[in-house]
């Protein structure tokens, strides 16, 4: 093997891999040999990692991959030298035994060297260990990145040969490549001996093709074995080829759909097909699911919007004549929509209204009841917002009573994600008032503009009112998320009740007027909807704490931790939480924002340690200086200033009018004593501090902001 640095092939021949989990499988596969090659000293500043997966195979290559790690000098720590040496300077039992634990008993305890490491003189032993080898440092990494796969099921197989399951891993593991350079490392996993040979594609390709060097392997598997190994360029190629098969139309390709694809095919080769038009009468988001998830076709639509009826399929055979190709999944997908369109037209025979009382007979769960007392509860936390938000109470109680009746439809049986979208379609076939319908049709929507919002009043009303209700409800049987595990979605819930009042705050600011809707309140009157002693006591107040706390997580991911805590953190109207924070953010970038933050961070703590000591009123009588007087002047000054910009929303300027009085602040924490002796002295400074928290805190609490 070359001495030197060289380009490191390592491929690992399956049967086909489960689609949904290659790409990161293969990402994974990748990243943890490098890792391990890392910690091992075998790779240099100018290695670079190329990973590759397709549907049979994961491999890497990394170039610039060491034969031998160099040496690396080191120094061990043995013992405290009052502890290895005698006062007659002998060594010790104990440095005799260590050093024949440490096998290093021909050493002389002399030459060793003395350092004091901070506390004590102590003895280490220095030395240079020599750098490991390619091969056994490799089989350590490639030992490591099969056991730390994110495989989704393990699959027990027999090895080569053998009558008994004694290997494990995601599929059956067939061929074992890794070279370096042009040599061949001798390394093994899941009882395969590695050498220089792969497999092309099943069906275009060579079935083996041997690999002259690990930089051959790309160009040798595209062009003699048809195999497209990186997963990126597979995608991009598949990306444009469906773009040419478009003709000029918009081709709806969501990234699950197009990674998906990617995982099932080695050589892709995009063809067209067609479907009868009549189709077209069953809802698009019928059609598009259909060959989206059945056939993991792509649907075409043009540039008005309307979908085509043409579908386009990626396959993994260039054909010479791909007509029986596309004549098969033209038969197999009339098949599938022939069945959409069957659920489309029974479905539409029964109205909405009439399937409401079934849902008595469908359990929610098991605390909770039926789907029907769902609606109930969700009628009446509509009719309290609507109430608090000028919605209209009668649609939205309409909307409610309505709202889950597509459960029991054929089309929601066969594709449940399409709740609400399809009960949006019915209930215009049963006349529904379009507010209604709209309402339907948007109520499981997670995030949506504002404006969007503005234009459908009773869906953002409905949608909060179902997120409310199943906040309260399951989070009040004790079904609180923990760490990774939310089997009921109580985040996303969260997150769609806090986009809801953005929504409705948008609105009230609109209407030049104030949210009424508030938060606790909402929460309260939702739990009491609930049979008694169903839900825990404290689910209102928990519940808020949990909203806060999602909507803490979510702006972190925009801005600094302290700005968004220092407005989270006082528990706003919780539509006034982004405009607030903006002006935090801005607060934040003037000169005298530290200097107050750190003054307010000291009167928190002063008021805190002080209990109940603050008179209840400012005795201007009792000030001893002007320094006293001059902050009683800028509170007096500031508190009708900052009160009158926060009613108007305006926080930014309430924020800055606070720079005003950093003057006035630090002239007094410089010359007054606020814990005078005397007690009424220092009861009215401190009730002089609260007023002026008072002042500063209104928009937020910008201690947090102190460094």
């Amino acid at each position: 093997m070359s001495a030197g640095a060289a380009t490191l092939l390592v491929e690992l021949v399956t049967e086909e891999l489960p689609p949904k989990a290659l790409k990161s499988l293969g990402a994974a596969f990748a990243e943890t040999l490098a890792a391990g090659l890392r910690a091992r000293d075998l790779l240099t500043p100018s290695s670079e990692l190329t990973p590759y997966a397709t549907p049979r195979r994961l491999a890497v290559s990394i170039t610039h991959v060491l034969a031998t790690a160099p040496d690396r000098p080191f120094k061990e720590r043995l013992l405290p030298v009052s502890v290895a040496f005698d006062t007659q300077g002998r060594p010790t039992p104990a440095l005799i035994g260590k050093l024949k634990a440490k096998q290093l008993s021909h050493l002389d305890p002399a030459s060793l060297t003395r350092e004091h490491d901070g506390k004590v003189e102590a003895l280490y032993y220095e030395d240079v260990a020599k750098g490991g080898a390619l091969a056994i440092s490799l089989q350590a990494a490639l030992e490591e990145a099969v056991a730390k796969l994110p495989i989704p099921k393990v699959m027990s197989y027999a090895g080569a040969g053998g009558y008994y399951n004694d290997r494990q891993f995601v599929r059956p593991a067939h061929r074992l490549a890794a070279l370096h350079g042009r040599d061949v490392v001798a390394v093994g996993v899941l009882g395969l001996a590695a050498g220089r040979s792969t497999e092309g594609h099943r069906f275009l390709g060579r079935r083996e093709l041997e690999l002259a060097a690990a930089d051959a392997y790309p160009d040798a598997l595209e062009a003699e074995g048809k195999v497209l190994a990186a997963f990126g360029l597979r995608r991009e190629r598949i990306v444009e080829m469906l773009e040419a098969a478009a003709a000029g139309a918009r081709v709806i390709k969501p990234d699950a759909l197009l990674d998906e694809v990617t995982a099932l095919v080695e050589w892709p080769k995009v063809y067209t097909g067609g479907f009868d038009a009549t189709f077209l009468d069953v809802p698009r988001e019928c059609l598009i699911l259909t060959m989206q998830r059945n056939q993991k076709y792509f649907a075409l639509e043009s540039e008005d919007g309307r979908l085509q009826n043409r579908f386009l399929l990626v396959s993994n055979i260039d054909a010479r004549d791909p007509e029986p190709i596309v004549r098969g999944n033209e038969r197999v997908l009339r098949a599938r929509l022939a069945d959409a369109k069957f659920f489309y037209d029974q479905d539409r025979k029964a109205t909405l209204e009439s399937r409401v009382p079934r849902l008595a007979q469908v359990v929610y769960h098991n605390k909770l009841g039926s789907q029907l007392d769902r609606v109930t509860r969700v009628q009446a936390i509509g009719r309290f917002i609507a109430g608090h938000v000028g919605a209209d109470e009668r649609l939205v109680e309409r909307a409610a009573h309505l709202a889950k009746a597509d459960l029991l439809t054929e089309m929601v049986g066969e594709f449940p994600e399409l709740q609400g979208i399809m009960g949006r379609y019915y209930a215009l076939h049963d006349g529904e008032p379009a507010a209604v319908a709209n309402a339907i049709g948007s109520q499981y929507l997670l995030r949506q503009d504002a404006a969007a919002w503005a234009q459908n009043p009773t869906g953002a009303t409905l949608m909060a009112a179902d997120r409310t209700e199943t906040l309260v409800g399951i989070y009040g049987i004790g079904l609180v998320p923990s760490g990774e595990k939310d089997p009921y979605g109580l985040r996303r819930a969260a997150l769609g009740l806090i986009d809801a009042f953005e929504a409705f705050g948008a609105m009230a600011r609109h209407e030049g007027q104030p949210l009424r809707l508030k938060l606790r309140a909402l929460l309260d009157f939702a739990a009491s909807v609930f049979p008694p002693r169903t839900l825990s006591p404290s689910v209102a107040s928990d519940l808020e704490d949990f909203v806060f706390e999602r909507y803490r997580h979510q702006l972190a991911g925009a801005f600094q931790r302290e700005v968004v805590d220092a407005v989270v953190d006082i528990r706003p109207p919780l539509d006034e939480v982004p405009s607030r924070v903006a002006a935090v953010r801005a607060f934040r970038d003037l000169p005298e924002a530290q200097a107050l933050a750190a003054a307010n961070k000291r009167i928190v703590n002063i008021l805190r340690k002080s209990g109940d000591e603050a008179a209840a009123a400012v005795d201007r009588s009792l000030f001893g200086d002007g320094a006293e007087h001059s902050l009683f002047a800028a509170v007096q000054n500031l508190l009708p200033i900052v009160h009158g910009h926060v009613q108007r929303g305006e926080y930014t300027e309430a924020l800055r009018a606070l720079a005003s009085a950093r003057a006035s602040v630090d002239r007094f924490f410089d010359e007054v004593l606020v814990m005078a002796e005397d007690p009424a002295v220092r009861g009215n400074r401190l009730a002089l501090l609260r007023g002026l928290a008072e002042a500063m805190n209104q928009v937020a609490d910008i201690s947090k902001l102190a460094v």
